[in-house]
């Protein structure tokens, strides 16, 4: 059953405080560069490998990942010396993933050091969310500041209107929050954004060191040279890093602290650039050498030599089969955004702390971009796919316009739809949503695109049983937009 309702997005009201830096120059959602494509997918077979191999495991600390960015024109790169060795058994193919829905990942990063013993809880120090489209194959990723000032579900009246997003991993495990910390993180991110989380990965330090000790190591050109005195060893001294500016080929070890140090002139932003630049050599190892198959057929036996380097709610062959998944998504079939300067403004609270509000009205817009169902290719027909699948809708009116639900009967089923009913809905509704009951992938996409309705507002209740017709897919909608040639 497919169902199409309204429904509000959750949060308003957030106060619009301070002012927005002038020399900011906003992210465009136009065309994607080459290497941000080329990052998403490295950070897709990235998390999904650790997944697969280190399941169910407990978390300490992960490379925090804001921006995307590359080092302009470095020279050619020599022939790396790093030897993995092959696989000489046939490696085993997972299945596809079968799901039929879009599927969002949480990514989580906490910030605790290796030598502490106790458990928590930790703030996180990198959110991404990863998301993949099995049926369009297509997918994103969007990357959440831990500064981003936003209500935690729940807890409003307790911490008051506004905290840090990174501080729900912090609170749900404090506060004894069913499913703790990450749970508490999904909840608060699905609050805000308006998305649902589907699953949650928790990495740390030691699964990014085994990760490029697994491939061989990675080969990266350091455009100069770094020498920092300070960077931190794994409890509160210091473990001074230096690196010349060249081609060099980096175990993990010395990956990671390439990619945390801030001894350069442009400190965290450097620190960006590097930290993407070790996730695309990754990729880059990983591809060129086709090192996905081994390393997936490699899980059990990883599973057991790095047990507490990764913690998520996914199954290992939902895992392997999401992998084999994202590694075929085409680059033109990815996009990707950062919520920078352009979608919040700094703020300083009145304690002192600096935050950044968020924009709601231009978060919205891209979260319906990034998030949204892509357009059917021209070579398929919509009208004999819809017979295909047989789908059924129910159209409810949930405004006080009167009539809007025939006229939206009429205006779907001149497009092919199959609507079976129209009444008016229990409750009046600002968007419009679907709600999928049935399982009908192609319906509810074209049904989308039809409608304007972007993938933030399309839901699966799987579970209930439709009215009035309970043995039929079907789907309600609760007005139409007047854009769409509706009054």
């Amino acid at each position: 059953m497919c169902q199409v309702a309204q429904a509000k997005f959750a949060v308003e009201g957030l106060p619009m405080m301070g002012t927005r830096s002038q020399g900011h120059q906003p992210y465009r959602r136009g065309g994607v560069p080459n290497w941000l494509l080329t990052g998403l997918v490295i950070l897709f077979l990235a998390v999904v490998l650790y997944v697969a191999y280190f399941l169910y495991a407990t978390v300490r600390n992960f490379v925090a990942n804001q921006q995307i960015v590359e080092w302009s024109n470095p020279p050619v790169r020599p022939v790396s010396t790093g030897v993995v060795n092959a696989e000489t058994t046939p490696i085993p193919t997972p299945q596809v993933w079968s799901g039929k829905e879009r599927v969002n990942i949480l990514v989580l990063g906490i910030d605790q050091r290796e030598v502490e013993t106790d458990e928590g809880p930790w703030r996180t120090d990198t959110m991404i969310v990863l998301t993949l489209d099995p049926v369009s194959m297509t997918a994103g990723m969007l990357s959440i500041p831990r500064d981003l000032y936003v209500p935690i579900p729940g807890y409003e009246r307790q911490l008051g209107s506004n905290q840090r997003i990174n501080t729900a991993h912090y609170y749900g495990d404090l506060f004894g929050y069913p499913g703790g910390g990450p749970a508490l993180a999904k909840r608060t991110v699905e609050y805000n954004l308006g998305i649902p989380i589907h699953f949650y990965v928790r990495l740390n330090f030691t699964a990014f060191e085994r990760l490029v000790d697994e491939i061989g190591g990675i080969d990266i050109y350091v455009p100069e040279t770094i020498n920092d005195p300070d960077y931190p060893d794994e409890g509160y001294g210091y473990d001074p890093f230096y690196i010349e500016a060249g081609w060099h080929h980096l175990d993990g070890k010395t990956a990671l602290k390439y990619a945390r140090t801030r001894a350069t002139f442009g400190g965290d932003f450097d620190r960006a650039k590097r930290q993407q630049q070790v996730i695309l050599a990754i990729r880059d190892r990983v591809l060129d050498l086709g090192l996905l198959p081994q390393l997936i057929a490699k899980a059990p036996q990883l599973l057991q030599t790095l047990g507490n380097a990764v913690q998520t709610d996914m199954t290992l062959e939902q895992a392997q089969q999401l992998a084999w998944l994202a590694a075929q998504v085409d680059r033109d079939r990815i996009q990707s955004a950062v919520l920078d300067n352009y979608y919040t403004i700094p703020y300083e609270t009145p304690d002192g702390q600096q935050v950044l509000v968020p924009i709601r009205e231009k978060m919205r817009e891209l979260r319906d971009t990034l998030f949204a169902e892509a357009p059917l290719p021209v070579s398929q027909d919509p009208l004999a796919r819809l017979a295909q699948e047989g789908g059924r809708i129910v159209v409810e009116n949930g405004t006080q316009t009167a009539g809007l639900a025939r006229r939206t009967s009429e205006y779907l089923q001149a497009r092919g739809f199959q609507v079976v009913s129209i009444r008016d809905a229990n409750e009046l509704r600002a968007d419009t949503v679907i709600i999928d009951h049935t399982g009908k992938p192609f319906t509810v996409s074209y049904l989308a695109q039809v409608l304007g309705v972007p993938a933030s507002r399309i839901f699966s209740d799987t579970g209930s049983t439709p009215r009035p017709t309970s043995s039929s897919s079907w789907a309600r909608t609760f007005g139409c937009p007047k854009d769409k040639g509706i009054q």
